[in-house]
């Protein structure tokens, strides 16, 4: 389970921008009210928090005590590069610079080693060796184009051990164009450039589809892979804590019944 921490590095890199809803001071008031839901449940999480947030300085750009109490509340934090870039088109300077002060920043906030890293925008999506091709990535990019391999190759001579993904291969985005609905799987860990790897395999949120693949995962074996942003946690959305409550929940359900394992990255990695 991730928590995509941006601040308002995040939103001043937002693609979508709206000036009227600007989300990145809420990132700090609803991480509060996670870090009290998952302790209620007992769930621990792992929150990809943005390197510069560690840095001293004030909200809505920094806040180091708050990602120390994420640490200190057992939950894994984990590296969303330095300011939030869009990694396909940083040169391939920029991409170890930006991965390698996010965590040195982190480290440095929390005192513990940081090996697991979440990329922004979930890109890139180009990973030729998992027949997934991104034409809007190779277009805006152009020549200083970063695919996943290269990526993942840079996080681990970065000390990075562990990356989420979300590529999706040529033969799944046609079987979804012709059956017009997602076609997600239980998940497995795989290796890319050295590095562990896991694919996100459910919408953003909590909603149905978050839930039948936590179930689905359960009958058959597998990782579901949740995630959201600490931000949206007020919204009407599958995000709001609305969704979120009975998802953790049911986690927690699945836990006791011992019909479930939850795992953060740092342990998948190990056990890998």
């Amino acid at each position: 389970m991730f928590w995509d921490y941006d601040t308002q590095w995040g939103w001043d890199r937002s693609r979508q921008k709206d000036a009227s809803a600007e989300w990145g001071p809420l990132e700090f008031e609803h991480t509060e009210r996670l870090l009290e839901l998952h302790a209620r449940y007992a769930v621990p999480a792992c929150f990809a928090v943005v390197g510069a947030a560690a840095l001293p300085g004030e909200r809505p750009y920094h806040d180091p005590a708050q990602i120390r109490r994420i640490h200190a509340a057992g939950h894994e934090v984990a590296s969303h590069s330095f300011r939030h870039e869009w990694l396909p088109g940083l040169t391939g300077e920029e991409l170890r610079e930006t991965l390698s002060r996010s965590r040195e920043a982190l480290e440095a906030c929390i005192g513990a080693s940081v090996r697991t890293f979440v990329p922004p925008f979930n890109q890139p999506f180009d990973h030729p060796g998992g027949w997934s091709f991104s034409l809007s990535e190779r277009r805006e990019a152009a020549g200083t184009r970063n695919d996943l391999g290269v990526v993942c190759q840079t996080l681990g001579e970065c000390g990075y051990r562990f990356c989420r993904v979300a590529y999706r291969p040529l033969g799944t985005r046609l079987a979804e164009w012709a059956s017009r609905r997602r076609l997600d799987r239980p998940s497995r860990i795989e290796t890319i450039e050295g590095v562990t790897c896991v694919r996100l395999n459910t919408p953003c949120g909590f909603g149905p589809g978050t839930f039948e693949m936590l179930d689905r995962c359960v009958a058959e074996g597998g990782l579901a892979v949740a995630w959201a942003h600490p931000h949206a946690l007020g919204f009407d959305g599958f995000q709001g804590e609305a969704h979120l409550a009975p998802f953790l929940e049911r986690v927690h359900r699945l836990q006791e019944a011992g019909a479930l394992k939850v795992r953060l990255p740092r342990e998948l990695e190990a056990e890998a």
